[in-house]
């Protein structure tokens, strides 16, 4: 038998270190940060966040983790850089006074390498290293590498100098980012720096029918495991954030508990309790067949369990939503008020559809709702495509069950079947699928729900009225007329018809009873006249007899009173 080879024991295996960055997202992707005491090339078209990403490691590694920093600029000065990070709410200028970082811009002309002939990086080592120990720097910027070699055109030179710039960072020990331009064909423009850096990371701005998206591919990693698929980042006033949900892992956790529709008929319907906490639900319908006002009466019920609701509303702003269900008996602003609802509105064309998933993932996270809207996502499709808007909506839902916070969307669908089965390819994802739909009839347009499907629970199969009303939103139980089944005002005459009939019914039948009565008491009278004479005639016949009797008893007693005179006197 030939020997087995011995088994690999990875627990045993010295793990990279990493440094955080600090970054939302950034450190998941990258499963810990940037490879400690090794440099870090971030390269990327102009506008891309280059300089932002960077500045955040030092910034965020200083504040965060107790690590100084030494930024040094090829480019911008260091009072435009403070200038252009304050809307962060970074304040540079005292953080360089406490020490936490250092800020360096360095000068190089073009014209003094053409006219030298010689080229090294002794003395940009010096300064950097002076910085660096100044401080007691942990991490490093570098910001912009071509502005090192501009006007260099010895590819020899200029790989020798990369390698020991990159062998002198990892002697120093500091973890670095070196920010690159991204070049024609090649990471960077020259096509050589990503050969000598243990970590790549590429930043890409895209922009597709006039709408801007950021994204972040983690191009290589050096001795760890990292994500590769290509992430979305947003930069706003707090700076960037990157959506690390690419993936469907099918094992979050589920919940049994259940939370109210607000409709208690709909409840019902479900099996009495509601949805599944931390489902994900449908409501799909044509134009004007009330799937706002489903989504806001949820949004209600949400709010009147004291759970926060974060609602977003891509094709109403939150002041005409509020209006709007004031009418059907809905006050949303004395939640806005107490601060448990939270609207978001914006126009789907504003970002792409990953900026958006971005955009909801920060909200989510800053908010912490228990439960989130979105009205309509059909609205989506004017950014994407169908499959497009299907997968960002397969990792929103991955990204909502992980956190088990309960989602509803609305979605428009048209008068034909086709439509009603696909509604943007995420009927088949979710839950709980509702569907609204016009039921026309006598020249009267109603709507009737139906309960498609609600996965783990019985729920009915029927369909049911949907009325809006005044006081909110009510399903009228299934009435079968003589032609099937009737609504609307068909089913408010057959209601009034078989109303009045029980009404003449009962009218008849009082009618029969009274004369019946009337009957009872004649003959009951009859009978007691009857009973009287009886007794009289009774009484006639008594009284004879007793008189009878009497007269018998007198006639014994003479005589027995004769037949005592007679012996007495013999």
């Amino acid at each position: 038998m030939s020997p087995q080879p011995p088994e690999k024991n990875s627990s045993h295996l010295p793990a990279l270190p990493k440094s955080p960055t600090g970054i939302p997202g950034l450190d998941e992707i990258t499963e810990g940060g940037l490879p400690k005491g090794r440099p870090t090339l971030v390269c990327g078209g102009a506008g891309c966040g280059k300089t932002l990403l960077s500045i955040e490691f030092i910034v965020r590694g200083a504040l965060q983790f107790g690590e100084p920093g030494v930024f040094m600029a090829f480019e911008e000065k260091a009072d435009e850089l403070t200038q252009n990070v304050a809307s962060l709410g970074y304040n540079l200028e005292q953080m360089q006074q406490e020490k936490r970082i250092k800020l360096d811009h360095v000068h190089i002309a073009r014209s003094e390498i053409e006219e030298t002939g010689e080229y090294n990086l002794d003395g940009l080592f010096i300064r950097l290293g002076y910085a660096i120990d100044t401080i007691g720097a942990k991490r490093v910027v570098l910001d912009t590498i071509e502005n090192l070699f501009s006007g260099l055109d010895n590819q020899g030179i200029l790989r020798a100098e990369l390698r020991r710039l990159f062998d002198w960072l990892k002697e120093k020990k500091v973890t670095t980012i070196i920010t690159g331009e991204r070049g024609d064909g090649t990471l960077t423009r020259h096509g050589l720096e990503e050969y000598v850096s243990d970590c790549v990371i590429l930043l890409e701005h895209r922009v597709s029918n006039q709408i801007s998206t950021r994204l972040m591919r983690i191009v290589k990693y050096r001795g760890s495991v990292h994500g590769t698929n290509e992430y979305p980042f947003l930069i706003d006033k707090e700076g960037i954030s990157v959506l690390p949900v690419t993936s469907l892992t099918l094992d979050h956790p589920v919940s049994s508990d259940t939370v109210s529709s607000g409709i208690p008929a709909l409840d019902k319907m479900l099996g009495g309790n509601g949805f599944y906490r931390g489902s994900s639900i449908l409501v799909s319908g044509t134009a004007g067949t009330g799937k706002t006002s489903i989504a806001a009466t949820f949004a209600h019920a949400a709010c009147l369990r004291q759970e926060r609701c974060l609602y977003f509303a891509f094709e109403e702003s939150p002041q005409q939503i509020i209006r709007n269900m004031r009418s059907i008996g809905i006050d949303l602003q004395s939640h806005v008020a107490s601060g448990l609802l939270k609207f978001h509105a914006a126009r789907p064309t504003l970002n792409g559809l990953e900026m958006h998933l971005v955009a909801i993932n920060k909200l989510i996270t800053e908010f912490k709702p228990q439960v989130v809207i979105l009205d309509p996502i059909t609205n989506l499709i004017t950014v994407g495509s169908v499959s497009e808007v299907k997968s960002m909506l397969i990792r929103l839902i991955d990204f909502l069950q992980a956190k088990q916070v309960t989602v509803l969307f609305t979605a428009l669908t048209l008068n034909n079947i086709v439509n009603e089965q696909t509604d943007e390819g995420v009927s088949s994802l979710v839950d709980a699928w509702l569907l609204v739909r016009d039921i026309e009839f006598n020249g009267e347009r109603n709507r009737g729900m139906y309960v498609m499907k609600s996965r783990g629970m019985q729920h009915s199969k029927q369909v049911r009225e949907f009325v809006i009303s005044d006081n909110g939103l009510t399903l009228v139980d299934v009435y079968l007329g003589p032609g099937g089944v009737l609504t609307g005002s068909a089913r408010e005459a057959q209601q009034l018809q078989e109303v009045t009939g029980l009404a003449l019914r009962d009218h008849a039948l009082g009618r029969k009873d009274r004369e019946i009565e009337r009957k009872r008491l004649v003959l009951e009278a009859k009978i007691q006249s009857l009973r009287e004479e009886f007794e009289s005639v009774q009484e006639e016949l008594n009284k004879n007899y007793i008189e009878e009797e009497l007269r018998k008893e007198v006639m014994e007693k003479n005589r027995e009173q004769q037949i005592r005179q007679r012996h007495n006197e013999s």
